[in-house]
């Protein structure tokens, strides 16, 4: 068993301790971490283990993390360990997709055999997904970048090329336009699905601590220096670094991080001691870097290192006809998340939702989304009214017609031929009238059926 099958996260030292000498003893291998937040940078869709966290934790606690690992991959077993007098909210941990918990203290053989059940129900759930895709079924990229635009089609298919590759990536896209996503699906698509994704916000990164940030540092390297520290490179070893907004980064670190990408070494500040990198950098920015070069506050070396593939991330402005399910996801996704009842989308929502711009993409939409999904109704960030909803009769006869079509592609997996029996149409009139809509049978495609 590799270490990473069991993710053990628990503040308490000594208790993490005993817990990992338990089931490293029962053949079981083990990965200590003391924060939750660590923990995120190990778990993907393609992680083959599970997780175990203590409840009380401080920072992010153990019933958050559950979330945020469900929000990567719902099918991830946690096991969750509880104090004595938490037993109600671990019950309710388990009604929120906790796969088991234990109460402390509890016997480790127990403790064990839950693990091998939960890495066994893991397996058999990877299994499966492999089973699905060679099957010529649709893989989770469907659900995690959605639309039917041929933008994004084009995107997704892109990144099943390039995922499974070793290929350094730029991902240029508008805020809020999905760029973490789209990393953490290329991340996932690719052989180092199970080792870690670090994600570093370079805009956010204090200036005067970049470099030990990312490189670490010794003992002794700069006043206040009295440990030493591993730096976020060393950390995402074997896995995939994000590095959100280069752009932002200053110019004597992008120096620096030329020569890091280039030799794959990396030097902690205050040694000379190098040691071999192996890592695929995924670097962002919401602006074209070639602009940045063209006024000096991107090196071009950097650039063109950078730039070996690069893909763009479309905004909602050129992907228009995906907002309404994006819409309607993002707010079952909301209710799910705050415990609350599913709230209905009638059809004037879906209206103003589509024809408003969306200055903010998916960021801002799934703003308005949880608002919905709790029950404040349809409500716009500042500054920004809610368009009325287009009333002309022509134009919901349009828009219902398109709905009619479209549904009966996904129905039938975009195979054509039982479409316009269906719907009594000629093969003809069917093509025009999806040309007439945007719609691109690729879209729906999810078997082996005759194309029509």
């Amino acid at each position: 068993m590799t270490l990473d099958q069991v993710l053990l996260v628990d503040d308490d030292d000594q208790m993490r301790r005993a817990i990992s000498q338990a089931l490293d003893l029962a053949g079981l291998g083990v990965r200590e971490l003391s924060s939750a937040e660590r923990a995120l940078d190990f778990v993907s869709f393609g992680f083959p283990g599970v997780v175990i966290a203590d409840i009380r934790m401080p920072g992010m606690d153990g019933m958050t993390l559950m979330t945020r690992i469900h929000e990567i991959d719902h099918e991830i077993p946690v096991i969750l360990i509880t104090g004595h007098g938490e037993v109600q909210l671990a019950v309710r941990a388990m009604r929120e997709g906790a796969y088991d918990f234990m109460e402390k203290p509890f016997a480790p053989s127990r403790l064990a055999e839950i693990v091998r059940r939960a890495l066994e129900r893991r397996q058999l759930v990877l299994e499966n997904r492999l089973l699905r895709a060679a099957a010529g079924h649709r893989d989770d990229l469907e659900q995690r970048l959605i639309g039917r635009s041929a933008a994004m089609i084009e995107l997704r298919s892109r990144l099943r090329t390039v995922g499974p590759s070793s290929a350094d990536v730029l991902l240029i896209g508008a805020t809020g336009s999905g760029k973490e996503v789209t990393a953490r699906a290329l991340h996932d698509l690719s052989p180092r699905a199970s080792r870690p994704f670090v994600a570093i916000n370079c805009a956010a990164l204090p200036v005067n601590l970049i470099e030990s940030e990312l490189f670490g540092h010794e003992v002794g390297a700069f006043p206040g220096a009295i440990r030493a520290r591993y730096g976020k490179f060393e950390l995402a070893q074997g896995g995939t670094i994000l590095l959100d907004e280069i752009g932002a980064m200053p110019l004597d670190v992008q120096a620096k991080l030329l020569r890091v990408i280039e030799d794959r070494t990396v030097s902690r500040l205050g040694s000379n001691e190098e040691y071999q990198l192996d890592v695929r950098f995924i670097a962002t920015s919401k602006t074209d870097l070639a602009d940045s070069v063209a006024d000096a506050s991107f090196r071009e070396d950097l650039f063109y290192r950078l730039n070996v593939v690069t893909l763009h991330i479309p905004p909602l402005s050129e992907r228009r006809e995906d907002v309404p399910l994006l819409f309607l996801k993002l707010v079952r996704e909301a209710a799910a998340r705050h415990q609350r009842p599913h709230v209905p989308v009638p059809e004037q929502v879906v209206a103003a939702v589509a024809a408003r711009d969306w200055p903010g993409n998916v960021r801002e939409l799934r703003n308005a989304a949880d608002r919905y999904g709790l029950g404040l109704g349809l409500q716009f960030d500042a500054g920004q009214d809610a368009p009325p909803a287009p009333q002309r009769l022509a134009d919901r006869m349009a828009a219902h017609e398109r709905q009619i079509i479209s549904d009966a592609l996904a129905a039938h997996g975009g195979s054509l031929r039982p479409v316009y029996e269906s719907l009594g149409l000629s093969r003809k009139s069917l093509y025009e009238k999806m040309q007439k809509h945007g719609l691109d049978r690729r879209g729906f495609q999810g078997g082996t059926g005759d194309p029509g």
